[in-house]
């Protein structure tokens, strides 16, 4: 198990993309601190990992308060004296076209989408310098690349990502913390299930590969990102969308 020994933190782990990713780590032999606003399923989750043999703590916290974010981090320091990976999953959608978008659905996104990112990596990079090792995953989109009509909220916070990503690769690589993206395409979760079946078929028609992603293609990108087989990749934005944009 090539993480034993090692603590993962995951936010938005209760289901999808990020639940696929906390089990993918713990069946590596990681230790899975899985935190999200949704408690009943994170816990759900803590027993499925439990169930295949690995170990997770849960946390219930709001990625956009900076108070619960940096709460979590100092109880897991305390607990469990490390985190050598944090995986930045939390993410929602409030589409509308941009002339219908209301205040409130702009913030909402770029608060979960990209300051909940800034808030947890706030809290982590420190002991990471500190230790002279630390694996950080954001997780962006298709959509932060090529953009998508009726989710300039969602393009912005997920290109915001990438920004974000470089210039903190650039900042922690002398010691030895790495800052990656994978930028998932269409995977179908349950945040993509609910789009209507013209949507769907819109986007499969311009999928090379012709089919939707599953969210173990975008945990396993991860898993390869927190690997030491990737100890000398940093910076880097990891397509996972079936060469739905290239």
């Amino acid at each position: 198990m090539i993480f034993q020994d090692r603590i993962s933190l995951v936010t938005g782990a209760s289901q999808g993309i990020g639940e696929s990713i906390a089990r993918e780590l713990a069946r590596e032999g990681a230790t899975v601190i899985l935190v999200d606003v949704q408690k009943a399923k994170l816990e759900t989750v803590a027993q499925t990992i439990a169930a295949e043999g690995g170990r997770a703590d849960v946390y219930e916290a709001d990625v956009t308060k900076s108070g619960q974010a940096a709460a979590v981090v100092e109880a897991v320091l305390k607990g469990h004296g490390r985190i050598d990976h944090l995986i930045n999953n939390a993410g929602i959608t409030r589409d509308n076209l941009f002339i219908r978008m209301k205040e409130e659905e702009w913030d909402a996104v770029i608060g979960v989408n990209l300051k909940g990112v800034y808030n947890f990596t706030k809290a982590v990079i420190r002991p990471m310098i500190s230790a002279r090792y630390g694996r950080i995953v954001n997780l962006s989109s298709v959509a932060g690349l090529m953009g998508n009509a009726g989710q300039t909220n969602y393009a912005a916070s997920k290109a915001g990502l990438i920004g974000f990503t470089k210039s903190l690769a650039r900042e922690t690589a002398s010691r030895n913390v790495t800052v990656n993206c994978v930028a998932p395409g269409y995977i179908a979760t349950p945040m993509t299930t609910n789009l209507p079946e013209t949507v769907k078929k819109m986007f499969l028609d311009i999928i090379p590969m012709g089919r939707f992603g599953e969210p173990a293609d975008v945990a396993r990108a991860v898993r390869f990102l927190c690997s030491d087989d990737a100890a000398y990749i940093t910076g880097q934005i990891i397509n996972v969308n079936g060469g739905m944009y290239m």
